[in-house]
């Protein structure tokens, strides 16, 4: 039932929910969900956060896994846009950052098209915050000046071709949503001559369903293969993963499941 429109003020809040743990959201992303009226969530978000809404919030899945979207972006956009005229406060509650490749910019460029205010409240993106749990840090004095954050698969389909450019960079490599992709991935890395750099492999980062596989270029396909790696997962290619503590155990196998 729709509230008395007098009296709404529509607005939406992008609020990034972090890398998967519920824990790892901001209190200022708390307190948004605290004020909601509506709150649309995606695949990647614990619903342990949708306590923090108020009770008679409404609470909208809206996510979207590859090869099986329940809702088209264009869709997303439209509800959002609608709850927020009929009903008020609409937060849009995504995994990680909604700047990064979370496209949040079209959300809130489709919002703002019918002066909705909104706000943007960063998360943790999976990116850095992934690799932080794992105590790999994505650069490091003396190893790595800078960092990659690629996508492994682009609108068409295919590998972006930035990895080609980041493989022949001494920078640390994260690339999200490429583990189909890693067959390629890893050739393109064997062809720029670091078939010694070490990989790490993380599904379902910081959830209690967490997968890590720690290897090097020539050696990671088998690693994930036996470690039944899913999706999601996170690559990380780059000299920082010599500095998890299992990498001098390379002689075996090496999968922590949380």
């Amino acid at each position: 039932m729709e509230r008395d429109k007098q009296h709404i003020e529509p607005k939406i809040t992008l609020l990034g929910a972090g890398p998967g743990d519920p824990e790892l959201i901001t209190l200022k992303g708390v307190l948004a969900l605290q004020r909601a009226d509506v709150v649309l969530y995606d695949a990647l978000t614990d619903e342990a956060l949708l306590n923090y809404a108020p009770k008679h919030a409404i609470k909208v899945y809206v996510g979207k896994r590859s090869g099986e979207h329940s809702f088209e972006q264009d869709a997303i956009n439209k509800l959002m846009v609608d709850y927020a005229l009929n009903y008020g406060h609409v937060v849009r509650l995504k995994g990680g950052d909604p700047f990064v490749f979370g496209r949040g910019y079209e959300e809130l460029d489709f919002a703002t098209s019918y002066n909705i205010a909104v706000t943007v409240i960063p998360g943790i993106s999976s990116a850095i915050g992934v690799p932080g749990l794992q105590q790999i840090p994505v650069t490091h004095r003396g190893m790595s000046e800078s960092f990659w954050v690629i996508t492994g698969t682009t609108s068409s389909g295919a590998v972006s071709e930035d990895i080609y450019q980041a493989a022949n960079s001494n920078a640390t490599v994260i690339i999200l949503m490429g583990l189909k992709k890693l067959p390629q991935i890893v050739d393109i890395f064997s062809v720029a001559g670091k078939n010694n750099l070490p990989v790490a492999v993380v599904q379902n980062g910081s959830s209690a369903e967490e997968k890590l596989v720690i290897g090097k270029v020539d050696s990671i396909l088998s690693k994930v293969a036996d470690a039944k790696i899913a999706a999601p997962a996170l690559l990380i290619f780059g000299e920082v993963v010599s500095l998890h503590p299992s990498f001098t155990k390379l002689i075996k196998p090496y999968v922590n499941i949380a």
